[in-house]
């Protein structure tokens, strides 16, 4: 039986083309036709962060239909190839990898052993174009996405589409140490701007030292729009590590 190491995608190991270029492109499309400067960006975050609410999970990452429900929902006829223009942005000044060293890593995790999966919530459609860009996409035995499973993060059911899974490593506390603590899986938080203090402490010891709950609990209140006042057993993750090349000394 393979043993699996899932991965988060975007604020782990990559930085996608949306904010910086994805969404300015899609209002300047919007904006050269309407002629209004009404920030539709916000709109669209709006609709997103509505359906989260709603727990409609998959459909709050589907970004062509929630841009082309609001161009309708102004009256303009202008069907926007979200894929297109993300495929537009996958250049090295749009994207890049958040360490050096990464692909590096995934290649020894696999000759270690291990088959590696991406657990991400961003359409197969939009994520696969950036990591054929960034040389990621044959480090990866497995790309579980929203559109193909039909799950999305934070339901615990998507971390269950692959069996024997050894560890599953994200940045944010909400969409990956909580869902995948819940279906027992080994948590590795990674924060590349914790205080340097931390790393005097072994990465399945700093979840427990001194100041980071405090940090967890902040981490989380930002993702949920600081509606947490505490912090749950579930969001402590196993280890904490500052760069993905800790994980080699984890998971040997």
């Amino acid at each position: 039986m393979n043993k699996w190491i899932t991965f988060d995608l975007d604020g782990t190991i990559m930085q996608n083309p949306y904010v910086s270029h994805v969404f300015p492109e899609i209002q300047r499309i919007i904006h050269e036709k309407k002629r209004d400067s009404v920030d539709c960006v916000e709109a669209f975050i709006l609709e997103h962060q509505t359906l989260l609410s709603q727990g409609k999970f998959v459909e709050a990452y589907d970004w062509e239909q929630i841009v082309n429900s609001y161009t309708n929902s102004i009256n303009l006829n202008l069907p926007i190839n979200v894929e297109e223009i993300v495929k537009k942005y996958c250049m090295p000044t749009s994207i890049y990898l958040l360490e050096e060293g990464i692909i590096e890593v995934l290649q020894e995790l696999k000759r270690r052993g291990y088959s590696l999966a991406v657990i991400t919530n961003g359409y197969l459609k939009y994520q696969l174009p950036v990591l054929d860009a960034l040389g990621l996409t044959a480090c990866f035995d497995k790309i579980i996405t929203p559109d193909t499973a039909g799950y999305a993060k934070p339901d615990t059911r998507v971390f269950k589409e692959l069996q024997a899974v050894v560890a599953h490593i994200g940045d944010r506390i909400d969409h990956d140490i909580i869902p995948a603590n819940q279906t027992g899986v080994r948590t590795v938080w990674i924060n590349r701007s914790l205080p340097n203090h931390f790393k005097q402490v072994k990465s399945n010891a700093r979840a427990g030292s001194e100041g980071m709950e405090d940090i967890l609990l902040a981490k989380l209140a930002k993702e949920s729009n600081n509606n947490v006042i505490s912090l749950p057993s579930e969001a402590i993750p196993t280890h904490v590590i500052f760069s993905i090349t800790e994980l080699l000394d984890i998971l040997t």
